[in-house]
């Protein structure tokens, strides 16, 4: 099958779980680029709780990357993976950053956050995220490191669901503002649009604090 044409917009394919499609992680980084001008599609190809091995194994994310013409294809590993099998993580986004070298495309790589529970183990996910995006020249999106900091600071609102697990609207927020600043390099500060559940001083903490962490790409 022939490769989509590319179209104006930026156009963006996520490959994950339930940490990449709770509260609608695309949409809401969709609104933040919209604000800047930046008009963005995107596409979610979802599935609870998998690996990229889940995903490469069913074959649809490959076919996708193949034939969609996405500018760039986000990778979410299982958010517990980093920890327990590094070397497996790199693995499977070895695969497909073949595919999406390939396509055209520009791979680009989620580092989510520790559990509630253990949050010591950020840096090992940190690590994890950092040593194959390097060895990839991917780009590495540091959510997980955005969320430490804004925790070390505030006390509210909450990030995490009651599962410990989870993000809460306002966690996928800040992911999708650490996404505009690192992927996009735009400056989400000030931003007046977003979820009516989160006041403005609120965006406007999540805001600042996804820019602190990623700042201006030199």
């Amino acid at each position: 099958m022939a490769k989509a044409k590319r179209s104006s917009a930026i156009n963006m394919l996520f490959i994950g779980n339930s940490f990449t499609q709770r509260n609608n992680l695309p949409g809401l980084l969709a609104e933040l680029a919209e604000a800047r001008s930046l008009p963005v599609n995107h596409e979610l190809i979802s599935v609870g709780g998998a690996s990229l091995r889940t995903h490469w194994n069913a074959g649809r994310a490959s076919k996708a990357i193949a034939t969609g013409g996405f500018d760039y294809v986000v990778l979410q590993e299982q958010s517990t993976l980093p920890v327990k099998n590094a070397n497996r993580m790199a693995e499977n986004m070895r695969l497909f950053d073949e595919l999406i070298k390939r396509a055209g495309s520009k791979t680009v790589l989620y580092m989510t956050w520790a559990r509630q529970h253990s949050p010591e183990t950020q840096q090992a996910i940190a690590d994890a995220y950092s040593t194959i995006g390097s060895e990839l020249a991917a780009i590495v999106v540091p959510v997980g490191l955005a969320w430490r900091d804004y925790l070390s600071r505030h006390d509210k609102p909450v990030l995490y669901d009651r599962d410990q697990s989870h993000p809460t609207l306002a966690g996928s927020y800040l992911a999708a503002c650490v996404f505009l600043a690192a992927l996009l390099n735009q400056n989400p500060i000030r931003i007046e649009s977003g979820p009516d559940e989160l006041d403005q001083s609120i965006r406007l903490a999540l805001q600042r604090a996804a820019w602190r962490q990623v700042g201006p790409r030199k």
